[in-house]
């Protein structure tokens, strides 16, 4: 409060006295309706407090209390009247089947009895001739076969649920994430060519906690990695020249990093094997397989996709002396939802579903954990360039929101698709296959690094380029 030089109007008694400002209301007040004032304002201060100790308490409750929501009380209930509803209707079937049973082992013990009776008879009367042991054992063999392959009532299960289906809808939008239009060189950029500043055609990336970078060099033969920020890369793998000895790569199409004890994975792809490196000695994983690329889920299983068969096979960490179980495909060469065409890259998600970049099906394909066919999430329509569209996708990643990123390796652009969607949308790239800031040529593998900025393998720029998020 400002103290006044001369006297003016009490705001509260309209008087004319010595008269102080409130800083707040920038009213005047003579000193007894001053008090009055800054009480009033205590008042209302200690009302607040108590607002919000109230309103903290609640918060806390809430905490303590969240499997009362009333949301759960409503799911709780679904739940129960969806399963009187299956508990009625299996009740009902077995009661149908069971009655349709009794009726049909009746029906067959009433043959049964009645060819039992001709065999008396023509025991009994001693007379009998081929024709007759034919009769009865062709009788036999058809009243067995009846009983043991029963078609008077079979399961039909209707594709329409007779339960309601429930969802959760949030009002509130997921942030969608953005990045700046301008590349950042991480890695190569210096032009074709095998120095350990440059690159040839680099396809699958893979980036670990500190932000470095591994390259599958494909036309180098050689896996590079490149510090965080370093002007060069160091060769950790191949770069022995092409060939097919254990030191030699051979078109490396991916690379990814087994954090558990500090070997990368490689897919060595022309040489149609995966093989582990450490501490450059090396091990062959998986032989005789047209290996794409790779994926480790967080139980440790590891994911290889084969272009030549048309799927994508899952082996447990360390057991590879087996053919892997697939996950993916299996089912021939086509563009149905249970088959492949050319699978190239491909993600594994927290419930190990594997989504598929399926190359010359311009689509990407999400397989759930034991699913028999896979279903689209991105593209499907034939290669193109509209938003409903794919042209040969290749990197997929897809972030903790569930949106899926694309590598549009033919329109040079990174394109995201939320599930159930029809369209996507350019997230980088998308103005025409060049080496400009803002542009793309020919990409290939993706990733995020733990800040969410995007990285891309630039195939036919020969770099590794960021993208920044927009934060």
């Amino acid at each position: 409060m400002a103290m006044a030089n001369n006297k003016t109007y009490c705001f509260t008694c309209n008087k004319e006295k010595i008269t102080f400002s409130c800083e707040g209301c920038s009213k005047r007040f003579c000193l007894t309706h001053l008090t009055e004032h800054q009480k009033n304002l205590s008042d209302e201060l200690n009302h607040i407090i108590n607002d919000y100790d109230q309103f903290k308490q609640i918060i806390n409750e809430q905490k303590q209390n969240l499997q009362n929501h009333s949301l759960i009380k409503e799911i709780n209930q679904w739940e129960r009247n969806s399963i009187e509803i299956i508990q009625q209707k299996a009740q009902n079937c077995r009661e149908f089947v069971i009655k349709s049973s009794e009726i049909f082992i009746n029906d067959i013990e009433i043959k049964f009895n009645s060819l039992s009776e001709q065999i008396k008879e023509l025991y009994k009367e001693n007379e009998y001739n081929e024709i007759n042991l034919n009769y009865l054992k062709n009788q036999l063999i058809e009243t067995t076969e009846e009983f043991n392959d029963p078609s008077n009532i079979s399961i039909k299960e209707d594709s329409q649920s007779f339960i309601n289906e429930i969802s959760i809808i949030s009002s509130k939008k997921s942030k969608f994430n953005q990045w700046k239009e301008n590349v950042i060189i991480m890695a190569g950029g210096n032009g074709i060519g095998q120095e350990l500043n440059q690159l040839d055609h680099p396809l699958g990336i893979f980036i670990d906690e500190k932000k470095n970078i591994f390259i599958a060099d494909w036309l180098n033969h050689r896996i590079v990695q490149w510090k965080y920020n370093a002007k060069q890369g160091q060769i950790i793998a191949g770069g022995n020249k092409q060939g097919y000895q254990m030191d030699q790569l051979n078109c490396p199409a991916d690379v990814i990093v087994d954090q558990q004890n500090h070997s990368i994975i490689i897919a060595d792809r022309d040489n149609r094997r995966v093989i582990r490196w450490i501490n450059q000695n090396q091990q062959i994983l998986i032989g005789n397989i047209d290996c794409r690329s790779l994926a480790i889920d967080k139980y440790g299983f590891l994911y290889v996709s084969d272009c030549e068969k048309n799927e994508v096979r899952r082996w447990k960490m360390g057991e590879y002396n087996n053919e892997g179980f697939v996950v993916a495909g299996r089912n021939g060469k086509g563009n149905q939802l249970n088959q492949l065409d050319c699978p190239t890259f491909i993600f594994v998600d927290e419930n190990q579903s594997v989504y598929v970049s399926d190359q010359d099906n311009n689509r990407v394909m999400k397989w759930r954990k034991y699913a028999k066919e896979g279903i689209v999430v991105a593209g499907g329509n034939g290669g193109g360039a509209n938003l409903d569209q794919l042209s040969s996708p290749q990197g997929v990643i897809v972030d903790n929101l569930g949106q899926i990123y694309v590598a549009d390796y033919g329109n040079d652009r990174v394109m995201r698709w939320c599930e159930g969607k029809e369209e996507g949308e350019t997230v980088v790239g998308g103005n025409g296959g060049g080496n400009q800031q803002n542009q793309l040529n020919y990409p290939r593998g993706l990733s995020f690094d733990d800040e969410g900025n995007l990285y891309v393998a630039d195939c036919w720029n020969h770099r590794i380029v960021k993208f920044e998020i927009v934060l």
